[in-house]
């Protein structure tokens, strides 16, 4: 499975701005700087991030983004539902009724083996990111990570 980059830029900023003060917000070009990512692309990012509720952009001199809600009601999934959709990851084509030897349609009126375990495989992975917020991703980062975040942030002037 891929999955692109703009997803981990999305769960890398998600957990960044929970490290924010209540009220405060970043800048989508502050986040670029500490991740070392295109602005403009990350920008794009954030603004899927927004459309789905999940962030808040702020307007004027001291605006940028926050999270829409408290971390621990924002879920993985949302995140990566919010850049890639909601579409299964795998889609049967039936091939099995194509070729030489075909299957019937009678054949085929369930999924053969193949697209049973692909689509428990996609339910048990959306159920581990339905389950994993953006507060469980801040509790479980090591505590350099956190401590690097929390002191980049500190440093900033006023946002």
């Amino acid at each position: 499975m891929f999955l692109p980059e703009g997803v981990e830029w999305a769960l890398h900023c998600g957990w960044l701005l929970s490290h924010l003060e209540p009220g405060e917000t970043l800048s989508s070009r502050r986040m670029a700087e500490f991740y070392g990512l295109p602005p403009a692309y990350l920008s794009k990012v954030l603004k899927s991030l927004v459309r789905a509720g999940l962030l808040e952009a702020v307007t004027g001199p001291r605006g940028g983004f926050r999270l829409a809600r408290a971390p621990e009601e924002i879920t993985v999934l949302e995140i990566v539902e919010a850049i890639e959709g909601r579409s299964p990851l795998f889609r049967c084509m039936e091939i099995r009724q194509r070729g030489p030897a075909p299957a019937t349609k009678s054949d085929c009126l369930r999924p053969c083996g193949i697209a049973a375990v692909m689509y428990q495989a996609e339910s048990a992975w959306r159920n581990t990111l339905r389950e994993t917020t953006i507060a469980d991703l801040a509790s479980h980062a090591s505590s350099g990570s956190t401590n690097r975040a929390r002191g980049w942030l500190r440093s900033l002037p006023e946002r």
